[in-house]
Formats: structure tokens, sequence, C-alpha cells
């Protein structure tokens, strides 16, 4: 898990099918050691791990990413960078159809739809 080694939350709000946040993330954390020595940036499976956990959260199931319809990662995110996560999802096929984007002050930075699955 990575919520609150790697990355914290501030502004949360939640709603019956969605949840939208300021994504910190943890400067100091080791991952950035090596994802890349003297210019660390977010990796690109951590911020669909993030996307995995919240939507677990929210929904109080453990899950498992079966589809990918698109995954798009816009711009690089550095660590000092706090995107708006957005996520929203329906029920559908017995999982979760979800939809989540990261923003920073001024465009989508990452975008993506998956089928979540409970396991």
């Amino acid at each position: 898990m990575l919520k609150n080694s790697f990355y914290t939350l501030q502004d949360e709000v939640a709603g019956a099918d969605s949840f939208t946040a300021k994504a910190v993330y943890n400067a100091g954390h080791e991952i950035f050691s090596g994802h890349f020595p003297g210019q660390p940036v977010v990796p690109g499976v951590c911020t669909m791990q993030m996307i995995k956990e919240l939507v677990e959260e929210q929904t109080g199931k453990k899950l498992l990413l079966q589809s990918t319809g698109q995954v798009k990662f816009l711009q690089l995110v550095l660590p000092d960078v706090q995107p708006l996560v957005s996520i929203s999802w329906k029920e559908a096929d017995g999982g979760y159809m979800v939809t989540a984007s990261l923003k920073n002050d001024i465009a989508d930075v990452f975008k993506m739809t998956g089928l979540f699955m409970p396991v």
C-alpha cells in the first residue's frame, strides 16, 4: 500500500460514486531514489496503484485491475507537483468501470479507464 508512505491526500471529497483529492507525494520516499536518481519522477505504475487503492477504499472491496480501455501518461509528474485526483466509477460486469485522471494547475497529466473486479 502506497497511501500514507508514498503519497498522502488533502481536501478529500467523496460522493456515492466519485472521489476527488489533492495528492501530495513524499519526495523523500525510497522509490524516487531509483526513479530516477538526481531527477525523480512519479512512476506510472505507482499512479495506477494509487487509483486502485483509492477505489478499493471508497468501495470497501479488494480489487484487481482486470482490463484497461485507456491509459495515458500525458506529462511527467514530479514529486513536488500536487495533482488533483478525480475518480468516478459505476458497477459493470460484476465489478467497477473506473474513469480516473490527475491534473496539475493547468492540464491533465494522466488519464485512465479500467475495469476493476473484486478478488
